[in-house]
């Protein structure tokens, strides 16, 4: 039986796992959010970056793409790959994935999806809200051990991009980091 991951972030231009197929869509009642602090790859403990993570949002939709592995040696190593990747990620989801915005059939039922906890009691890296430019300040700021976290979010915009998925808080962020990386030079 097929196993399907959905990657919203960093998994949408870098999976790093063997996969069958792959399939862009998007998930229905949430939103991509910078809110999750990253202190193990795009930041550190003293300086933690901003990674995506999805919020409840009614009436919104969050594109990506969805990842099928077929055989089962190849899920276990996703699995164990991903409960590495995703550590700062304390929830797994089990979400319909949709292709068409008019269809009410998903195109895949129950992928799996890692969403980090927006309670700090229960998530320490979850950061939460903030003006975009106390956000964008905070990513020209942080850089870890996968790299700067800008580079996370240029990544991230630009994948998006040759997907045909707009996402406007992406897009906000990226331009806001490149206006202060501007004004510093």
């Amino acid at each position: 039986m097929a196993m399907w991951v959905f990657g919203y972030g960093s998994l949408v231009w870098k999976p790093g796992f063997h996969y069958d197929d792959c399939l862009v869509g998007f998930i229905k009642g949430y939103r991509r959010v910078f809110y999750q602090g990253s202190t193990d790859h795009r930041g550190t403990p003293e300086f933690p970056g901003r990674t995506v993570t999805l919020e409840p949002a009614d009436g919104e939709i969050c594109w990506g793409i969805a990842y099928k592995i077929t055989k089962k040696e190849d899920q276990e190593v996703a699995i164990t790959h991903l409960e590495v990747r995703e550590k700062q990620y304390d929830k797994k989801a089990y979400l319909d994935i949709f292709t068409e915005l008019t269809s009410s059939a998903p195109a895949i039922s129950n992928a799996l999806v890692y969403i980090a906890s927006q309670d700090p009691k229960i998530n320490k890296n979850y950061l939460g809200p903030a003006s975009l430019y106390e956000m964008a300040r905070q990513i020209v700021r942080a850089d870890g051990p996968s790299g700067p976290n800008r580079d996370y979010l240029f990544q991230l915009e630009k994948a998006l991009g040759l997907l045909g998925c707009e996402d406007k808080h992406v897009t906000d962020m990226a331009d806001e980091v490149r206006r202060i990386v501007e004004e510093a030079i």
